[in-house]
């Protein structure tokens, strides 16, 4: 099998931080199976306008997967308390100084009265442009981590899988095996048949019931077509890209020749191995509803 690094579960979370001058801002991405990509997004106003942006970059490393996408900015304290101009607090207060010297009787004003001036107090204006580009670098190395996980779980589902895959071609080969001893079963069981029934059929006539009996028992085809779809899910497995719909596609058909073998099965060993193909296959469905 290639790599198992080409799986990639839906399944995942990623968390990235940046404390700059400015600020603390924080990306979270959490995402979880689902049949198409569908994202969504919780940005504060500020940054509302980067959402365009941010979604094509999911849209182009992301196929599949419900995916819940949180950016947060809390602002430095600095930046969130009002700045005193000194210059312009310096020229009120010449000012001030020149008038009490004119107006001897001028009541000098407190220091309330000074920062109420216009101009004094100042709000600290906050680079926009640079919180939205550093917002926009977090968002990516948030989505690179989120990819890494969901490879690195992709990983282990493809071990599962894989396990499972060798468990279900054991069974097709023990199938394999029971079938010259079905065959012989069925052909002394007719005859065991004919003799309480104190029946006797030509030569002709027994051998084309035999050869009845034996087509209702031969799975051969079932078998050949359960190898191929095993062999085709290995292969989809090692291939690059988005697979898990195809995947799921594989699980149903190699449920349908399961059933078809239980269907057909004459004694009890095929019947306990068709069950345990569909316990196995069940299990691998289970897996692949998570693989992007």
């Amino acid at each position: 099998m290639a790599s198992p690094r080409h799986v990639h579960s839906m399944t995942a979370f990623s968390r990235a931080e940046h404390v700059a001058s400015f600020g603390t801002l924080q990306v979270e991405i959490r995402s979880v199976n689902q049949r198409y990509l569908e994202p969504h997004f919780r940005l504060p106003d500020t940054l509302r306008e980067l959402e365009p942006l941010l979604r094509d970059a999911l849209r182009e490393r992301l196929a599949r997967g419900k995916v819940e996408c949180s950016v947060r900015f809390d602002a430095a304290e600095a930046n969130q308390a009002p700045a005193v101009n000194s210059q312009r607090l310096k020229d009120i207060a010449d000012a001030l100084a020149a008038v009490q010297q004119q107006v001897q009787s001028a009541v000098p004003p407190t220091t309330l009265e000074l920062l109420n001036q216009p101009g004094v107090l100042e709000t600290q204006h906050l680079d926009q442009e640079a919180i939205k580009a550093a917002a926009a670098t977090l968002f990516d190395q948030a989505l690179d981590e989120l990819i890494d996980a969901r490879a690195r779980e992709g990983e282990k589902l493809a071990e599962m899988i894989t396990m499972r895959l060798a468990a279900v071609s054991e069974q097709v080969i023990t199938v394999r095996g029971l079938l010259p001893q079905i065959l012989e079963r069925q052909r002394a069981q007719l005859l065991e048949r004919l003799e309480v029934a104190k029946t006797e059929l030509d030569p002709q006539r027994l051998e084309a019931e035999l050869v009845l009996v034996a087509q209702k028992a031969d799975v051969d085809e079932e078998l050949d077509r359960l190898t191929a779809h095993v062999e085709e899910v290995s292969r989809q497995l090692a291939q690059k890209g988005p697979k898990g719909r195809r995947l799921d596609f594989l699980m149903q058909e190699l449920n349908r020749e399961a059933n078809t073998l239980s269907s057909k099965s004459v004694v009890a060993e095929t019947t306990r191995c068709a069950v345990e193909l569909k316990v196995l296959i069940e299990q691998m469905r289970e897996q692949i509803q998570n693989i992007e």
